[in-house]
């Protein structure tokens, strides 16, 4: 257990990884912040918390918009005067076309979300952490295993799931001397809404259908539970998990 006094913001935390890495936070004694578009979805979330339902603050926040990502860090200030953790979870894709036929605004609509909201909540965080008492923080980007390998017509995901590695790289040599430490969790197929698609069949490299492997939401959020609960001098910088059976070694 965590001392009482730490606080982890999860974006994208109505649903999937994001409600059950923030779940898992609350169990493993944080006060979490629950960011993400959907204040219902948001709700139904806490809903789940149980008698941790007191340890939730639920924000509706666009984290490709800078002034609501800003309004976010106010109500966090607010609220707790302090962040332990930030979990860049929030994501999306686009729809899985020829690359040829993809749409300008469906690639910066991904991009917004992807790569420019973990920068806008990475930033404010860092505001934070470095001014905070105790100093310091840690910041976890979820990457994916398509910052690694592609999928076929997955060209806006993909490249924003690269910019992530570029991102956290980054961030954790300019977080060095604020006391942030900074990793990224790479994940490969979860039990969520995202993939229920992968037990009837996706495409794979040479254009064929195939059922993937996938794994429980739950050792996501061990995971992440356990990189956010190093001390501050230790880093786990990369982490994949995946289902064993998944194509990701020799995919293609």
């Amino acid at each position: 257990m965590v001392d009482k006094a730490k606080v982890a913001l999860i974006t994208g935390a109505g649903s999937g990884i994001g409600r059950a890495s923030a779940l898992a936070l609350l169990d493993a004694g944080y006060h979490v912040v629950l960011a993400g578009r959907r204040i219902k979805s948001l709700e139904e979330t806490v809903s789940k918390a149980g008698a941790q339902i007191p340890k939730c603050l639920a924000v509706a926040t666009d984290v490709s918009n800078p002034k609501s990502v800003e309004s976010l860090f106010r109500r966090i200030r607010e609220m707790h005067g302090r962040l332990d953790l930030l979990f860049n979870n929030a994501g999306q894709g686009a729809p899985g076309v020829p690359f040829e036929e993809l749409l300008f605004e469906q690639w910066r609509q991904v991009v917004d979300v992807n790569l420019s909201g973990s920068f806008l909540c990475a930033q404010n965080a860092f505001k934070l952490m470095k001014n905070q008492v105790p100093r310091g923080g840690r910041i976890i980007n979820n990457g994916s295993i398509s910052a690694h390998a592609p999928r076929p017509d997955s060209a806006p995901y993909t490249s924003t799931k690269h910019g992530i590695t570029g991102l956290t790289k980054s961030l954790s040599l300019d977080g060095r001397k604020y006391d942030i430490a900074v990793g990224q969790i790479d994940i490969g197929n979860t039990d969520t809404e995202m993939t229920e698609r992968m037990q009837q069949g996706v495409k794979q490299a040479n254009g064929q259908l195939e059922p993937e492997a996938i794994m429980n939401v739950s050792n996501v959020a061990e995971a992440v539970v356990q990189m956010a609960g190093l001390p501050l001098d230790t880093n786990i910088q990369f982490l994949t998990i995946m289902a064993t059976k998944m194509p990701f070694v020799g995919r293609g």
